[in-house]
């Protein structure tokens, strides 16, 4: 088997780990990942230039990653009431508080300083 076959299956199979990680206990989404990256595969299998084929994998492995880190599934557990289910790889990134202070008053040319603005000044 030639390292470059090795990579494509390891990313195929890669893949399908994530997807069994991420989408576990929601059948329609296991289902709709599964189809989607045999697809995938499958109508690239014909492809036979090494480059492209890179390009193809680093492509996998980026979609891997953002299945991995990108994704959160929230689920009903009662009427109006979620719950998230987020991973330690999950990107988490900082809130910025709201300031009703940023919100521009009516007829104040110019307005205050927006939040963005706030937290770039720090």
């Amino acid at each position: 088997m030639t390292d470059l076959r090795r990579m494509v299956l390891s990313s195929f199979k890669k893949l399908h780990r994530t997807r069994m990680k991420v989408f576990s206990g929601d059948e329609r989404a296991l289902t709709a990942a599964r189809v989607k990256i045999n697809e995938e595969y499958s109508k690239n299998k014909h492809v036979d230039n090494e480059e492209a084929i890179k390009a193809m994998i680093k492509f996998g492995e980026d979609v891997e990653r953002e299945l991995r880190t990108q994704i959160i599934q929230a689920r009903e557990i009662r009427p109006g009431v979620y719950e998230a289910k987020i991973t330690d790889e999950t990107v988490k990134l900082n809130n910025i508080p709201f300031n009703d202070k940023a919100v521009p008053d009516e007829g104040i040319k110019g307005g205050r300083l927006c939040c963005k603005d706030q937290a770039q000044n720090k």
